[in-house]
């Protein structure tokens, strides 16, 4: 597991949750998904923030949202960050050992309920909601299991299958401020080139993602979907290295033909020695940077417009909205005092060229403040902590 998303694990016990806590009911429609073309899809969603460390989150392969140090989610929580001006919520999701034996797979329903009631906090008071599958990736975590490379693929597409078979129709009353993300940064473990038969593996997990979901009932035949290429690599997804969006053949055919309902997934943490290296190092960036002894030797404004710039040329203009479901960078103040400055340049940045190049942004927040910590608010007494970067990236939007 990548340092940048300083997963302690901290021992706590599954929380389950009935059917009849408050948060349980939504104001979904009953109704057909509203047409949104791709331009107004990247509009809406605006500034995003990741619930990050929380539904991902687990205790010897059991989903635990306390498990890694923050407090239960609350609808507390998830007003202050719309009263700061965010207007998407990401929200990771692990399944792991909630999942059951096959050939059904079955959720533990306490553990879908909770995700409908964390989802409800956002979706009922008109945020925009992306629903992700984390943890399930990552083979640093126990009890992973859509492994690219591990030799039971039969076996990892059936369960794949039949968890978004459960999770698309547990939503299929919500009308397109739900969208369904397949999977996060799948991969092989390596950070280098490409592999197959991983890659095409993770194509195939796409297809049978799109696939489940359009025909689950409801609104979910016309919403928007979400899909990674490769560990979510804006080069690996971008260049020729085996990336295929999905086919989208059981689309609602109100849906006009020349536009799309699939959406692709890219990470952004460049340069790595600034935004996620956990030293003292490497703390300014940017051209405002006033000690090039801290700043990075790559990674800088040029590259970050190349990059999405990239992403436009291959998808954007194709009529494929581009997500970058996650960017930010650590605090370093213990190292520089000057810190803050610099990572409110680069949220910045990073949102006024996604918006260039038609790109929607979602920052990462993992909840953790003080040193290397990538939280924007307090979520233990709900109060922002950053304000100076959320002001940086509502400015840029």
């Amino acid at each position: 597991m990548r340092s940048r998303k300083l997963r302690t694990v901290l021992l706590a016990a599954l929380l389950t949750v009935a059917t009849s806590v408050p948060g349980m009911t939504n104001s979904a429609s009953a109704g057909p998904a509203a047409t949104t073309n791709a331009a107004q899809i990247v509009a809406d969603l605006g500034v995003g923030w990741n619930l990050g460390n929380q539904l991902e989150a687990n205790s010897n392969g059991y989903p635990s949202e306390t498990a890694w140090g923050n407090p239960a989610v609350t609808q507390a929580l998830i007003d202050k960050v719309k009263a700061a001006g965010f207007s998407s919520i990401r929200i990771p999701v692990s399944y792991l050992r909630s999942i059951g034996a096959g050939p059904n797979y079955t959720i533990d329903s306490a553990w879908l309920n909770r995700i409908q009631q964390v989802v409800n906090y956002a979706y009922n008071r008109g945020l925009r909601v992306i629903i992700n599958m984390h943890g399930d990736g990552y083979k640093s975590i126990p009890n992973a299991w859509l492994i690219c490379d591990a030799a039971n693929q039969t076996e990892i597409k059936a369960k794949y299958q039949k968890v978004w078979q459960q999770v698309a129709t547990r939503f299929q009353s919500y009308d397109n401020r739900l969208i369904l993300e397949s999977m996060n940064e799948n991969f092989d473990g390596q950070y280098g080139r490409p592999t197959q038969p991983c890659y095409s593996n993770i194509n195939a997990y796409n297809q049978i993602f799109v696939d489940t979901v359009r025909r689950a009932g409801g609104n979910n035949n016309a919403r928007w979907l979400l899909v990674p290429g490769w560990n979510t690599n804006i080069d690996y997804t971008a260049g020729n290295y085996g990336f295929v969006v999905p086919t989208d053949q059981y689309r609602s055919s109100s849906i006009p033909s020349n536009e799309q309902r699939l959406m692709i997934s890219v990470h952004y943490y460049s340069p790595w020695d600034f935004a996620g290296e956990e030293n003292g190092t490497i703390t300014q960036w940017g051209r405002g940077a006033t000690n090039p002894a801290k700043r990075s030797t790559w990674g800088q404004e040029d590259y970050l417009d190349s990059q999405l710039k990239l992403m436009y040329d291959k998808f954007v203009v194709r009529g494929y909205p581009v997500v970058v479901g996650e960017y930010g960078s650590i605090d370093k103040t213990s190292a520089d005092s000057s810190n803050n400055r610099y990572r409110a340049d680069y949220a910045r940045a990073v949102v006024a060229t996604s918006k260039k190049y038609g790109a929607a942004t979602v920052y990462w927040d993992n909840g953790h403040n003080g040193q290397y910590g990538f939280a924007l608010f307090n979520r233990s007494n709900t109060t922002t902590t950053q304000q100076g970067i959320i002001d940086a990236i509502k400015s840029a939007r």
